[in-house]
């Protein structure tokens, strides 16, 4: 145990954020660097060690937590990155980007606040990057089996660096002009900067894993071919089909998936573009969905300039401390305010579009919406509660429906669907064609990002098992498994 009085003597302190007036000028982070190295041993002390950790089953990785947060006390950061990289191939993101179920299945959660284990795991993190301690892992020999992954989200780089490791010859292919498949183009630079995708690539690199970028199974090379190329292939294409809003108006211009939306301004940060196609600046914007790709839109417009910002959630606003039906130490629907929140904009619950309204040259102009409420289980319109909203940019941000099935990738390899719509696997992570494998949103549906590097690591399991018929690496979840729910 690091500190036996740490939890009683020292109170939760988390990161400094950057003044708003500031941040909203550029794209960086918004968190002041190296605010948390002089604060964070401390913050680690606070675990207590638990004789059952919770934090363990919050998080699908089984992260070691309490390990890294004793050797984070001492400022062993060494040995604190050889326990943080045990369970998870890439913490720079997790730390920065997961929403955190460990901290709500921490046992100091029951009634005190959490220990800051996302913020401990991205100083560990970033402490062994400056100073040498992440280093290529290239394997003692190679198999001579070959393996494509399709995707390069942190599933496909999980299972791509995990295969990399056991001795196989691994190639990523990605349909974007860049490896990191959302986190590159679906998270805003302010939220994670990119350079940390790319000196991860750097070291994927050396250890042998190669990449084709701008090649989409399905339509630049067939299913078919990729089989005849490879011993197995590791499908982990996300589910990116947008859920649409069907209501009258949605084809006025000025209406966007948030996908549409986001990627753009992430390629001006790139350098790719001078100013983003789809603009915030000048214009109200309404952003339909309260969820975090909906807070990433909203930041991306205050950096854009944008005249108004308003988010809509068709679900009741949530309250701020746990509500009875979801007990610790499950993970639970609370109010919170994202640095995006922090920087402005109106938030409006319980409400439902009906419709949008446009000028003469088809431009929406408008957004109108009712409130709702569910009673007996179904959401019903609460008559006389109608608004306008004016509205020059509207993006939806409602989540997603499932894996691209107009690319002829699901059909070509002749993938079994489940009852979702997913890409559907048995206990190993393959799917019903013989080594052909599924990891993260396409096999599980939209998830969070430590679920996804779980399904990576284990799916890389399945694969190395059936090119070698046994596997020494390690699978941290099941394709049954689900978040702890009560």
């Amino acid at each position: 145990m690091a500190d036996p009085k740490g939890f009683l003597t020292t109170g939760r302190e988390v990161a400094t954020s950057r003044p708003v007036e500031e941040r909203v000028k550029d794209w960086n982070e918004v968190y002041v660097p190296g605010s948390l190295l002089p604060i964070i041993s401390k913050q680690a002390g606070r675990c207590m060690d638990c004789g059952i950790p919770f934090c363990h089953n919050g998080c699908p990785l089984g992260n070691l937590i309490p390990e890294w947060n004793d050797y984070a006390y001492r400022e062993d950061w060494t040995a604190a990155s050889e326990r943080l990289h045990a369970t998870n191939n890439f913490p720079e993101f997790t730390g920065r980007l997961c929403p955190a179920p460990c901290e709500s299945a921490c046992v100091l959660a029951i009634n005190q606040p959490a220990v800051t284990i996302k913020n401990v795991e991205v100083s560990i993190i970033d402490k062994a990057w400056d100073s040498g301690d992440v280093t290529p892992q290239p394997p003692e020999r190679l198999s001579g089996k070959t393996v494509a992954v399709i995707g390069s989200g942190p599933a496909g780089l999980a299972a791509a660096q995990q295969l990399t490791r056991a001795g196989h010859t691994v190639v990523v292919y990605e349909r974007a002009d860049r490896i990191g498949g959302l986190l590159r183009y679906g998270i805003p630079e302010f939220k994670m900067e990119k350079s940390h995708i790319n000196r991860r690539i750097e070291q994927m690199r050396a250890e042998g894993t190669k990449f084709r970028t701008e090649t989409e199974i399905g339509r630049d090379i067939t299913a078919q071919t990729l089989r005849k190329r490879y011993d197995a292939v590791v499908i982990a294409a996300g589910a990116t089909v947008s859920r649409d809003l069907p209501v009258p108006g949605r084809d006025l211009k000025g209406i966007h998936f948030a996908m549409e939306y986001l990627p753009l301004s992430n390629k001006v940060q790139e350098g790719d573009l001078t100013v983003s196609p789809i603009t915030a600046e000048g214009k109200h914007v309404v952003v339909i969905g309260g969820g975090d790709t909906g807070a990433d839109c909203v930041g991306t417009a205050h950096r854009q300039g944008a005249a108004s910002v308003t988010q809509l959630e068709i679900m009741p606003k949530p309250g701020a401390e746990r509500a009875a039906h979801q007990p610790w130490p499950t993970f639970p629907m609370l109010y919170k305010v994202t640095s995006a929140h922090e920087e402005g904009g109106e938030r409006i619950y319980s409400v439902s579009t009906t419709h949008f309204e446009g000028d003469e040259d088809g431009n929406v102009q408008s957004l109108h919406l009712i409130e709702v409420e569910f009673k007996d289980g179904k959401l019903e319109q609460k008559a006389g509660t109608e608004r306008v909203l004016p509205a020059q940019l509207v993006t939806l941000a409602m989540g997603f429906t499932g894996t691209d099935q107009e690319n002829g990738l699901v059909e070509q390899f002749g993938l079994d669907l489940d009852q979702r719509g997913n890409i559907a696997r048995d206990a190993d992570f393959a799917t019903n064609v013989p080594g052909v494998y599924v990891a993260g949103d396409a096999g599980r549906g939209q998830s969070l990002i430590v679920w996804a590097i779980a399904e990576g690591r284990s799916a890389a399991a399945g694969v190395d098992r059936h090119l070698t018929g046994a596997s020494d690496l390690p699978a941290p979840i099941r394709p049954t498994d689900r978040a702890l729910m009560a």
